[in-house]
């Protein structure tokens, strides 16, 4: 398997996960197979079905999290050498300049993308625009309601 970039704080989120799952999802799945064990027949009971069918979940995202983490490259762009330039991890703040909005955007992996917390994924339109620019640079991004044009206020390596 190929290697996963990931920044620092997305490994520490998908060993949280991790440590819930195996601490609180795992257990409480198999008391409740337990539990519906105890009522008797299992060929009828929908009980024991849905907590085995959220075994099954529980059990398949920790190998997920778990393959992830054995292939994670970890980069954290606070020790790279940039140059001035937007890099992976790194936190950008672009101006629409149709619009005046600024706007924050910190680059990371596909895994860790999560626009609602302003990450985007190093392989977006946007993201790939940004790469190896520097600020004051203007980029231009394909939307779907055209093209976009905008401006590289501040780049943060935190």
């Amino acid at each position: 398997m190929a290697s996963i970039p990931l920044t620092k704080n997305g490994v520490e989120r998908i060993e949280k996960e991790l440590r819930r799952l195996k601490t609180v999802e795992r257990p409480d799945v198999i008391n409740a197979i337990a539990e519906a064990r105890a009522q008797g027949d299992l060929s009828e009971n929908a009980e024991y079905d849905a907590a085995r069918e959220r075994q099954g979940f529980v059990e398949g995202r920790i190998q997920e999290l778990e393959a992830t983490l054995a292939n994670a490259q970890v980069i954290d762009p606070s020790t790279l050498d940039a140059g001035g330039r937007v890099v992976f991890g790194a936190t950008v703040n672009i101006e629409d300049l149709e619009s005046g909005e600024n706007v924050s955007y910190q680059i990371v992996g596909d895994l860790e993308a999560d626009i609602k917390e302003n990450r985007i994924s190093v392989s977006s339109p946007v993201a790939r625009a940004l790469i190896g620019k520097e600020v004051g640079d203007i980029i231009e991004v394909q939307a779907p309601a055209g093209v976009r044009e905008y401006e590289i206020i501040e780049i943060n390596y935190a």
